[in-house]
């Protein structure tokens, strides 16, 4: 398994001599849509380690402007290994598994505050398609239906600082009796982009710090809700964007900060990113 990763992000990395004008963070919500009639394509292997098991899939996401402040985009993956974890969001506008997700984004608010500075506000809903892979640890052979996600960000980016904060909520529908648990998730992240990095030419580098928490609901089997089934987790950690013409690159780990969730689930250790972008 750790030959596939290498080789994976070794695949990424070599892909990508370059990025675009949209940009966030990689475990977090933001702002950022496509401009009217542009397409997005981003290939993202994504991974979470935990005490005896691991979980990796390669997701790969497409976008497009509907208007310059209303996007939509669909994403599926191919699941290399399955992890016995609480469920996740993973990130923002990606979850973690088997899901097929469709998501439209709406920027409603933009105020320009100075030349190169702006405050953004969006919302966010879609849906998600269960996979056909089954899942592990206690939501094997859990039955289900598809489900919904909405939410809403908000933030301020500038030449200097990127500053952005949101939530999410998915539930899925019941099928005979039992239901997947529903998912809270909200994210602050914060980035930093040096002087020196500030370039019209060549590669284009930010640093992040992401904050991102998931409070999960309880297992519904046979109408039944599974006791002392959910549960919380907040993670926190070091991530990067570089940006090259119409590409992008960016990757991070994050480690668990708080942790409140049921023994029945594995104990998560870090979960970690690489993504490759392509704006057209």
């Amino acid at each position: 398994m750790r030959r596939q990763i290498f080789f994976i992000v070794i695949l990424f990395v070599c892909e990508t001599n370059a990025r675009a004008s949209g940009h966030g963070p990689v475990f977090g919500l933001a702002t950022p849509t496509n401009p009217k009639g542009g397409f997005s394509v981003d290939l993202g292997t994504m991974g979470r380690v935990g005490t005896g098991t691991d979980g990796v899939m390669l997701r790969g996401a497409l976008g497009y402007g509907i208007t310059e402040n209303l996007k939509v985009s669909v994403s599926a993956p191919v699941i290399f290994a399955t992890e016995a974890l609480q469920p996740a969001r993973m990130s923002g506008v990606s979850p973690m598994g088997g899901d097929f997700e469709g998501l439209l984004t709406w920027r409603f608010h933009r105020s320009d505050t100075g030349v190169g500075s702006r405050i953004e506000s969006a919302l966010i809903g879609g849906v998600v398609l269960p996979g056909p892979q089954d899942m592990a640890g206690p939501l094997r052979n859990l039955k289900s239906r598809a489900g919904g996600v909405i939410g809403a960000v908000t933030g301020i980016a500038s030449r200097s600082n990127y500053f952005w904060a949101g939530m999410t909520y998915q539930r899925y529908a019941e099928s005979s009796g039992d239901r997947r648990p529903d998912l809270l998730f909200y994210s602050v992240a914060y980035a930093y982009r040096p002087r020196s990095w500030r370039t019209d030419s060549g590669w284009d580098w930010r640093i992040f710090g992401e904050l991102t928490g998931e409070r999960s609901g309880a297992i519904q089997r046979a109408n039944i809700s599974l006791p002392g089934s959910d549960g919380h987790e907040i993670l926190f950690g070091p991530t990067t964007l570089g940006v090259y013409k119409n590409y992008a690159v960016s990757a991070g780990f994050q480690f668990p900060v708080y942790r409140a969730v049921s023994p029945i689930y594995g104990r998560e250790r870090f979960r970690w990113c690489v993504d490759v972008a392509w704006f057209f």
